[in-house]
């Protein structure tokens, strides 16, 4: 692979483009990062304003947890066959895959592991080909005739990636593939999720060095392969340009058939990946330690002149803006304005959904809990079944039908006007805020049931959940609201400000002059061009946030007017935040099991063997023996949050404010939960980001 490497790249070399790509990022990056530095410390002076959320958040929601583990079949490249794989998945999410169980268990390391930034995860040999045929053109493959893989069963789970391998697993049953789909999924989801918050200054300045890069080459509006690591992402901009070429040079020199020219390509293409981001990995750290040894200075300076900067960009800027200004509102009234109502519209709706689901399986949890508590209701029983409720937010089966309402998000019609590659940016972002929404309205209810059973023997279990339930639900739907309306805003404000720059840019020409303007001492923390996306920016915004507002004042999906402000509505609730976590196993319950094999002496296997998991397994139906090769194999984890529906749980919504509002079918359920009406007997009811993440190129500043 080496070789074919160095004879089909010696015209293209990886190390050329990546060293161009680098040297143009770092100038950028550098010239961004004063700017960054800049904003962070006048905020941090100013402050910002903005409602205050009503739910408690919680700082680490995963110690001491992991998602799932279990086994399945993985293709393997060399030798072309299936074998059984045990597939561990941290709170890190990234797949750990073993020889078996039996590695994992004694502390081995794994023989791969994959991070899914980038992936898709497909269910059908049908989308994979098609993706496939996509990568490689003249180089068709048809369903049934290609021999390229063989599923070795009727339900395969396929990670696909434009530049890295692809990975190939099955599973024997439908139940596990939608299982270990909906894992696979809300692993990409996390790692898309893109660069932490709380680096206020290395996160701004590394999305708008990339933005202004991309659109310095053409490309505005929202980019897929803006996800991972800054060198995952730097080495996603360097095969953007890479690939194409490569494509060229090397697609008449492959040999072969069919599918041995698609595998001999993607792992070519899978190896300058590779190459490209060790290059891109070493040359990020140096261009991030040359700024951050530059800081010291820079804060000396910002703090003895900042009046000084504000009063010289404010000058700057009332210059720009009699440029800039009528342009913009010239665009924004003939392309902009006629088309918010209708974006909005399509945003608004299924996410709202979306949220609504988040709110009513919340309240079904605690039906079901209640249920079970009446039948049995001990502290212990009460700790077993809060131990479950509060992994629900990570429990990717669990929440899948929340999930599933915002992928109806369409922007049918104007993705190519407005250059949205993809709705998906869109649609995990919201999903991503739907599991923060969750993980916030279990943690409140959490931190006030607890503070409710502190110190009573014995208590009416049904009438406190539903007590504390009632104060979560509406914070829920206040903070809900809030997050919903700054979703919007952001979402609009990433579709249409890379429009107006693509169209503004051609005049404004005369913009590189007004830097003479600026007092050279402050010319690194003010830059004409971000100055004029400001202007752009401040332009829309206004538009956006009227319609915002009048969806609110209408009351369309439930959202809040901007003048129902909850201040302080619940001060001591604030105070439960600081409070370390709950271990509702331990404190209500018979504590921790004595597992086999405690006594091994190796802290790191003990840890692993105690760990948590949120994903329940799979067990087989009826009284089938497990087959010799069967994928779903048993795995000694705590059986959290079991996705199968019990028989004692509601088969309709109960998300509604008041008895009133619930349908008939579902006010037995109602009652219970308020402890008026004793359930029948069921046998086996006691079985079973402004948001810099987002757009921290616009807000930042």
């Amino acid at each position: 692979l080496q070789q074919a490497l160095h004879s089909h790249l010696d015209n293209i070399p990886p190390e050329t483009r990546t060293g161009e790509l680098m040297g143009e990022f770092g100038r950028l990056y550098e010239q961004q990062y004063a700017v960054a530095l800049f904003n962070k410390m006048r905020f941090d002076i100013e402050g910002g304003g903005g409602p205050q959320n009503q739910l408690l958040h919680r700082k680490v929601p995963l110690k001491n947890k992991s998602i799932f583990s279990g086994a399945l079949f993985q293709y393997l490249e060399e030798n072309k066959k299936w074998r059984n794989r045990f597939l561990f998945i941290p709170d890190s999410y990234n797949i750990n895959y073993y020889e078996n169980k039996q590695a994992h268990d004694r502390g081995l390391h794994p023989k791969g592991t994959i991070n899914c930034a980038g992936y898709r995860v497909l269910t059908s040999m049908e989308e994979y080909l098609e993706l496939l045929n996509t990568s490689l053109p003249g180089v068709k493959a048809k369903v049934g005739s290609s021999p390229f893989l063989k599923c070795a069963t009727q339900f395969p789970l396929i990670l696909w990636h434009p530049y890295a391998c692809h990975y190939y697993f099955c599973v024997v049953t439908e139940k596990e593939q939608q299982k270990w789909n909906a894992v696979f999924q809300d692993c990409v989801r996390h790692t898309n999720n893109g660069l932490p918050e709380e680096c206020k200054v290395q996160t701004p300045t590394f999305t708008d060095a990339v933005r202004l890069y991309r659109q310095a080459h053409g490309h505005y509006g929202t980019w897929e392969m803006m996800c991972g690591t800054p060198p995952q992402i730097l080495a996603n901009l360097v095969m953007e340009t890479l690939l194409p070429e490569m494509r060229d040079l090397i697609t008449p020199k492959l040999k072969g058939k069919m599918h041995e020219k698609q595998r001999n390509w993607m792992l070519i293409s899978d190896a300058v990946y590779g190459l490209v981001q060790s290059q891109t990995q070493a040359q990020y750290e140096a261009v991030v330690q040359s700024c951050e040894a530059g800081r010291p200075p820079l804060e000396t300076t910002i703090r003895t002149d900042m009046d000084q900067i504000i009063t010289s960009k404010e000058h700057v800027t009332s210059k720009i803006r009699t440029l800039v200004l009528p342009k913009a509102e010239k665009l924004l009234k003939v392309s902009i304005q006629p088309y918010i109502s209708s974006i909005l519209d399509a945003l608004m709706e299924p996410t709202s959904r979306g949220f609504f689901e988040v709110r009513d399986l919340f309240f079904r949890e605690l039906v079901d809990m209640s249920k079970n508590l009446l039948n049995d209701g001990n502290k212990e029983k009460l700790g077993e079944h809060m131990e479950k409720i509060s992994m629900l937010a990570f429990h990717p089966v669990k929440m899948q039908s929340c999930y599933e309402k915002v992928e109806t998000l369409s922007l049918e019609g104007l993705q190519q006007r407005f250059d949205v590659s993809s709705p998906s940016v869109f649609v995990q972002r919201a999903q991503i805020l739907m599991r923060e929404q969750m993980d916030d309205a279990v943690y409140t209810f959490e931190q006030l049931l607890h503070q409710s059973l502190e110190g009573k023997e014995q208590e009416d279990f049904c009438k406190t959940i539903q007590r504390c339930q009632d104060r979560v639900v509406k914070k829920f739907d206040y903070d809900s609201s809030t997050v919903r309306k700054k979703f919007f805003r952001e979402a609009l404000l990433q579709i249409f400000i890379p429009y107006m720059l693509k169209q503004l840019t051609p005049s404004c020409s005369e913009l590189p002059r007004f830097q003479e303007l600026i007092f050279e001492d402050f010319s690194r923390f003010i830059l004409v061009e971000n100055i004029s996306e400001e202007v752009v920016l401040h332009t829309v915004m206004k538009d956006i946030m009227m319609a915002v507002k009048e969806a609110a004042v209408q009351r369309r999906h439930n959202l809040y007017r901007d003048s129902i402000v909850l201040t302080n509505s619940d001060p001591n609730l604030h105070l439960l935040g600081e409070n370390p976590p709950i271990d509702w196993a331990e404190e209500y319950g018979e504590g921790l099991e004595e597992l086999d094999g405690e006594n091994t002496g190796d802290p790191e296997v003990q840890k692993r063997r105690r760990m948590k998991q949120v994903v329940s397994m799979i067990h087989i139906e009826g009284n089938a023996s497990v087959l010799p090769n069967e994928s779903c194999l048993e795995v000694p984890a705590v059986d959290n949050i079991p996705e199968e529906e019990t028989e004692v749980r509601s088969d309709t919504s109960l998300s509604q404010k008041s008895e009133k509002q619930v349908p008939n079918g579902t006010k037995e359920d109602l009652n219970i939960l308020k402890g008026t009406l004793q359930p029948k007997t069921h046998p086996q009811a006691s079985a079973g980001r402004y948001d810099q993440k987002f757009i921290s190129q616009y807000f930042s500043k």
